[in-house]
């Protein structure tokens, strides 16, 4: 069993294992079950987890733009090359169905040696269901090779360093971008930019 969080599987004392242990046996009729939980180092570029926490952010009424948008910066911070999302249904309750997505990188579905990972799960609403499909572009896999999870060390170099809040960029304030207004030519009245001729 994988997952992102084993502490919650467990539980004290190894007694959550014991007991879906004792839940599996009943259901496969008395066979004798090995119950192994392996936890999965990098939660978010995995496809099947990430779709499965926008689903659960829809359901709790978080808009799905902003879910798809966190989803998205999470997984290029944690050193995916590319994500791709797609969410379909009656988007924040519409009487009409539609398609909606948000995507960053490249998620080359056409090459062969990609190592993409997909996920779909659906989000179960009062106005029906919501299907969340995830796509993650994780790097080439060369022939003969497999491929390696990405090392610490490069997880922190392609996160990039956050500006403070209130700093200003470099372009500059908005009276050297020129454009709008003064005595440009631009805008409204025809010749001259709307100046008065006598």
């Amino acid at each position: 069993m994988h997952t992102a969080k084993p502490g919650i599987i467990i539980g004290r004392g190894g007694k959550g294992v014991d007991d879906l242990r004792a839940e599996i046996e009943k259901i496969a009729g008395g066979k004798m079950v090995h119950v192994n939980v392996q936890e999965i180092r990098n939660p978010e570029i995995d496809a099947q987890l990430v779709a499965e926490s926008i689903a659960q952010q829809i359901e709790k009424r978080i808009s799905y733009k902003r879910a798809s948008k966190q989803a998205v910066l999470r997984s290029m911070r944690m050193g995916a090359k590319g994500i791709r999302i797609r969410v379909a249904g009656r988007l924040g309750g519409s009487e009409m169905a539609r398609v909606d997505g948000d995507k960053s990188g490249k998620v080359p579905l056409h090459t062969l040696r990609a190592d993409i990972d997909y996920g779909f799960t659906e989000a179960s609403t009062t106005y029906g269901n919501i299907g969340v499909k995830v796509w993650i572009y994780r790097g080439d896999i060369l022939p003969g090779a497999r491929r390696a999870e990405p090392s610490e060390e490069e997880i922190m170099a392609a996160r990039r360093p956050r500006r403070p809040r209130g700093e200003r960029s470099e372009r500059g304030e908005r009276s050297d971008r020129g454009g709008r207004g003064g005595r440009s030519g631009g805008g409204r009245g025809g010749r001259g930019g709307g100046e008065r001729r006598s």
